[in-house]
């Protein structure tokens, strides 16, 4: 009796979740947190009329969605300054970029990050079999005129740039980014990751001409929409580009509940700002929390603040230990330099509270 046979490329891949989950840790800890502040999730939720419309929706659940998206994409478009044939629906930013790895990498074809950078898109990536070559930050900054050297160095099909930056919440002028283009190597495509743009200062988004076919970006209602656990992500790209997912793209991937939620939270700009707001001030406690700990708080254009701990990768996981122990979720960077800092998402203030508690004695248990 034989079992699957599995492709080499599959076979000599780990098997690897890019993100152990609280609730997993919350099984492994056997009590649950008491304040959650590590996914980037919203903790102030979705628009009370997206979640109207959701709980509407739930009496047709049981009919597969518009696999088109017409609605939504329409609404988008509208929103946009798009046509409808530059935007593609899908599940999250995180399935779109696994769409969009399908698509572009073939095995052995090189593809550029930066070193440190979100994990999903090289976990896409390695499972398609591409070759990731990974470019250091620059004084917690990717670094695009870099990413770009190496693209042209090593023929990249794709490079991966976020702004803002998870996870160190930086990021660059949308001026800076429209110059950088006219550098990018023939036949190479920017990933343009926008997941925390509703958050950042004015001018950060870059002017891109849709139909650019050396760009696309991809925005998401995971986070200042506040419907994470909805799955809604979407693209804007060129007209082939964007017609081409169609190859490869799950065509029923969207629940009728999430599009009727994305409709609704899109039109409810009062509640957006309510949020934005919200998270601003989040991130001015958190980082008065951490300065009062003798911390460094980085300057933040997301709903996260990533405090430098002042020590090395071992000191800065062993505060995370600590915290995570205390009932505190909280994530930190992977990569060295990185490394040495926690991640700290917005929370309500009876969330910051706790961690304003736990803080002293997490850091007292790690340099003791």
């Amino acid at each position: 009796m034989t079992g699957p046979r599995y492709p080499k490329l599959i076979a000599d891949l780990p098997s690897t979740v890019p993100f152990v989950g609280p609730e997993v840790q919350e099984r492994q800890r056997g009590a649950p947190f008491k304040a959650r502040l590590g996914a980037n999730e919203s903790v102030f939720g979705p628009s009370p009329f997206a979640v109207a419309a959701m709980q509407e929706a739930t009496a047709q659940c049981w009919q597969y969605a518009d696999a088109t998206n017409y609605d939504l994409i329409q609404a988008l478009s509208a929103r946009r300054g798009a046509r409808a044939d530059n935007i593609i629906v899908g599940e999250g930013i995180d399935g779109l970029l696994g769409y969009l790895v399908r698509l572009l990498v073939a095995p052995g074809d090189p593809v550029v990050t930066s070193d440190g950078a979100y994990p999903t898109f090289n976990y896409h990536v390695s499972g398609f079999g591409g070759v990731l070559h990974k470019v250091p930050y620059s004084n917690d900054t990717e670094d695009l005129s870099a990413l770009i050297e190496k693209a042209r160095e090593v023929d990249a099909k794709l490079i991966y740039f976020a702004n803002p930056d998870n996870p160190m919440g930086s990021w660059h002028s949308g001026s800076s980014i429209e110059k950088a283009l006219d550098t990018l190597p023939e036949g190479t495509v920017l990933l343009l990751d926008e997941a925390y743009i509703e958050f950042a200062p004015a001018g950060t988004a870059p002017v891109i001409d849709p139909d650019d076919p050396r760009v696309i970006r991809f925005r998401t209602f995971s986070k200042a929409y506040g419907m994470a656990g909805a799955r809604v992500g979407y693209g804007i790209g060129a007209p082939g580009l964007i017609k081409s997912f169609d190859k490869v793209r799950n065509h029923f991937g969207m629940s009728r509940i999430s599009q009727a939620g994305a409709l609704a939270a899109l039109e409810d700009d009062a509640w957006l700002d309510e949020v934005v707001d919200l998270v601003k001030d989040a991130r001015t406690r958190i980082a008065s929390i951490a300065k009062a700990n003798g911390l460094k708080p980085l300057p933040s254009a997301t709903n996260f603040v990533t405090i430098d701990c002042g020590k090395d990768g071992a000191f800065a996981r062993a505060v995370l230990a600590q915290l995570i122990a205390d009932g505190v979720f909280v994530r930190m960077p992977f990569t060295p330099p990185g490394d040495r800092a926690i991640r700290i998402s917005a929370g309500r203030p009876s969330e910051l509270d706790i961690l304003e508690q736990t803080l002293p004695g997490a850091l007292e248990a790690a340099r003791g």
